[in-house]
């Protein structure tokens, strides 16, 4: 489909029957040759989400939608969509769902007696910078709660349409409650029209990257994921490109597949890349203890054996010679000015 990046729409595997078209031999209509995009109302009690892996540096984490319209072919959060009875397949790229009254779900979160402040990361799932962010203006409520707070916040995202929120990145900047991270997976645009077909470009990303950091915003870049035999090649040229637009450090993800992924990902590099679809899955099961995916704490986000082991290696003495810090991203971590939002109806605190 134009501008999507998975080639099917698989049945989600909780789904108990499976539709099969079969032709009768009658009349066939056209078949599409764009799917569009639509927006439904996520109408949760809470946003926040809590996680307790060691494998990422935050606890608390707000995705202000569920699908993305990027359509990153290898997007880990692709399965998500299962639990809605949807695929994760065209359906996580086409049928979007949004947090409905965003700011004002979080402020009652953010103002309930019992809330600890810890920094909260947005965009660990779906993009918070997608297209449609553009109208419908989410992610920005929610930042707006989160600046009046003083809450600590960090974002990722691969969207240069974050540049839109710079007048509160850099009021939370002034008091060190903010870091962003830039994902950039390759600076080749073929590669990326292919493989993340409505994300931003590889310039645009790297333009955000600049214009953050001489505003006062930390932000860093995220190469990732780096996928073998593919865009492996390039992370030293990405690393440069990121020092170059003033990254202030770097962090790398292998590729994953959990799920519904590696069928998804098969069936992509049987499409654009069959010249070399069996030696990238190779390489792959290679890091992963001859499986598609290590699901493992630990290795999940690195890999095992002696390819990931050059890759690491690879990624550490780049980030030396260019002076970027390495080792994961820095979360914001000042919670002492956080003031609880005062909601309508609710019990003032008694702070002595």
């Amino acid at each position: 489909m134009k501008g999507r990046g998975a080639l099917s729409n698989p049945v989600g595997r909780f789904e108990r029957t499976n539709l099969e078209a079969v032709h009768d031999g009658w009349y066939t209509e056209a078949e599409p040759e764009s799917v569009p995009t639509t927006l439904e109302p996520d109408r949760a009690r809470g946003i926040i989400t809590t996680n307790d892996s060691p494998d990422i540096p935050f606890t608390q984490s707000i995705n202000p939608y569920r699908g993305c319209s990027h359509g990153c072919t290898y997007c880990y959060a692709r399965p998500s969509h299962a639990y809605m009875g949807l695929s994760s397949g065209l359906d996580f790229e086409t049928r979007l769902f949004f947090k409905a009254d965003a700011g004002k779900v979080l402020e009652q979160e953010l103002a309930r007696p019992g809330y600890v402040c810890k920094p909260i990361t947005i965009g660990a799932n779906t993009d918070p910078y997608q297209p449609d962010e553009r109208q419908m203006k989410v992610t920005r409520s929610i930042l707006e709660v989160l600046t009046r707070a003083r809450h600590p916040v960090s974002l990722i995202t691969k969207g240069a349409l974050i540049l839109r929120d710079l007048d509160l990145l850099t009021d939370l900047a002034k008091d060190q409650l903010v870091t962003v991270a830039v994902s950039i997976t390759t600076l080749d645009n073929g590669t990326k029209r292919v493989m993340e077909p409505r994300a931003a470009s590889p310039e645009a990303r790297l333009r955000a990257v600049r214009e953050l950091n001489e505003a006062g915003v930390p932000t860093g870049v995220m190469v990732a994921p780096v996928v073998p035999a593919i865009t492996d090649h390039e992370m030293e040229a990405i690393l440069e490109a990121a020092s170059g637009a003033g990254a202030r450090w770097a962090a790398y993800v292998l590729l994953r597949l959990p799920y519904e992924i590696k069928d998804l990902f098969r069936e992509w590099l049987a499409q654009h890349f069959p010249d070399r679809a069996a030696h990238v899955m190779s390489l792959i099961q290679d890091m992963r203890g001859g499986r598609d995916n290590d699901p493992n704490f630990g290795s999940r986000m690195r890999g095992t054996g002696p390819i990931a082991e050059l890759l690491r290696a690879r990624f550490k003495i780049a980030c030396k010679r260019l002076n970027l810090g390495s080792g994961g991203r820095e979360i914001a971590a000042p919670t002492h000015l956080f003031r609880p939002p005062v909601v309508e109806g609710s019990q003032f605190r008694l702070d002595f």
